[in-house]
């Protein structure tokens, strides 16, 4: 019989993504998840893609869920239902996030935290284009003064949850749900905490027009957070 209170460990991770049109990188990305994790680790796609990139991830090993391309959030969401892991880790597909952070993120929430944020601002980012370094930094100081909490980057792609906190939150925001996935373990009490990690530039071309997509993340910011206060 395992023991309840031993920590977790690589075993016991699954690390998921929404994925869409990414043949350039979608390989590189699982194979750093391999090798960071000795290929222990669970990887979850769920996939709308037109181009190789379900192929390629299968090639890597991952489990790919397909289903129509119906925005970032709904495929992210259901990348996170289909872990069944205690531990969950999200990423992008793009080879932007430190996949070796791995480990330190699983280190801590065994040492306590239900969400493990990666703070991307921290150190710059000045691989991402000037106009979504401005856009992030705002949607930070909006999120801190809704919440009441200084939070350092709202919509960053790369969290671990403990599998309780995806499971207990009604998750509802689509191109917004990097956004959502941060503010309402914050207003709901969870134990969060922002890890400064490196920030690369992107493989392949990105799907996210910064100025519509921006309005849909600042539009639910403040969605979520005025729901969250009147829970």
């Amino acid at each position: 019989m395992s023991d309840p209170d031993a920590p977790y460990t690589l075993d016991d991770v699954s690390v998921v993504m929404g994925t869409y049109n990414e043949e350039a990188a979608i390989g590189t990305v699982l194979q750093d998840i391999a090798d960071v994790t000795d290929d222990r680790a669970d990887v979850v796609c769920v996939d709308g893609s037109s181009d190789r990139t379900p192929e390629i991830a299968r090639e890597h090993g991952a489990r790919v869920i397909e289903q129509e391309p119906l925005g970032y959030g709904v495929a992210v969401r259901a990348a996170l239902y289909a872990a069944e892991t205690p531990v969950v880790v999200t990423t992008d597909c793009d080879d932007t996030y430190p996949m070796e952070r791995i480990p330190e993120f699983l280190e801590y929430v065994n040492d306590g935290y239900d969400v493990v944020s990666g703070d991307r601002l921290y150190w710059g980012a000045d691989e991402m284009p000037a106009v979504n370094r401005l856009g992030n930094a705002a949607f930070a100081a909006l999120t801190s003064l809704l919440v009441g909490n200084r939070v350092h980057d709202t919509t960053t792609g790369m969290r671990a949850y403990r599998r309780e906190v995806v499971e207990d939150i009604d998750w509802t925001q689509n191109t917004g749900l990097s956004a959502e996935l941060l503010i309402r373990p914050l207003c709901r009490g969870y134990d969060v905490i922002e890890v400064p990690i490196e920030y690369d530039d992107r493989l392949g071309e990105t799907k996210l027009d910064p100025l519509s997509g921006g309005a849909e993340i600042l539009g639910s910011i403040v969605k979520v957070c005025t729901e969250e206060r009147l829970l």
